[in-house]
This record gives C-alpha cells, structure tokens and sequence, in this order.
C-alpha cells in the first residue's frame, strides 16, 4: 500500500497583501493605507446603520421573535442587530432591513 505525501512551500506573509503580490514598496505602502481608510469608513458606516436598527428595536420595546417577523430574518440576526455586530452585515441589507423598519435611509456624498 503506497502512502501519497505532498510538499507545500509557504511564505509567510509581511502583513501588507500588496507587497506579498509583488507591488513596490512605496506603492505597496500607499495602496495598503488606501485600503485600510476605505475599510474604516465602511465599517462607520456599518455601525451608522445598525444603531439606528436596534435604537428603533429598543424604542418599539419588540422582542427578536417579532422583530425577525417584522423584519424577514432569523432571530440570530435580530441578536446581531441587538448586540450591534454590524460587520456581519453588508451596508445593502442594512438599508433593506432599516426601509422594512420603516425608515427612510439617505446618503449624502460631499
């Protein structure tokens, strides 16, 4: 009976995916500060929205079983609105879930 073995090569990664794919250092630098500013601003505007969802589940006094009613989702994702767990969240079913609740979402771009 013959044993298959495999070999994998890793390298350790240098905490900068952009150098680790062989960009210049410099370009490295700023492509990775790009992405981090945009992953920040779209984590506030996550937490934006998901306070306002269980700011308006507090303010209705509705408990998960008929908030997942009201809303179209599971009780598990009316604790992560609860428990304001934005990041499992996109902003697109934020802004559903915020229009179902009856609110209106605007978006100003400056």
């Amino acid at each position: 009976m013959a044993i298959e073995t495999k070999s994998i090569q890793t390298t350790p990664a240098d905490g900068n995916v952009f150098a680790d794919l062989g960009f210049a250092p410099e370009e490295a630098a700023k492509l990775k500060a790009n992405s981090q500013q945009l992953i920040s601003l779209k984590r506030t505007l996550q937490d934006q929205l998901i306070t306002e969802l269980a700011a308006w589940i507090e303010a209705n006094n509705l408990v998960q079983a008929d908030t997942a009613k009201i809303l179209g989702i599971t009780r598990q994702r009316v604790s992560d609105v609860i428990n304001r767990n934005g990041i499992e969240f996109s902003i697109d079913s934020l802004v559903n879930l915020l229009t179902r609740a009856g609110k209106r979402v605007t978006v100003s771009v400056t």
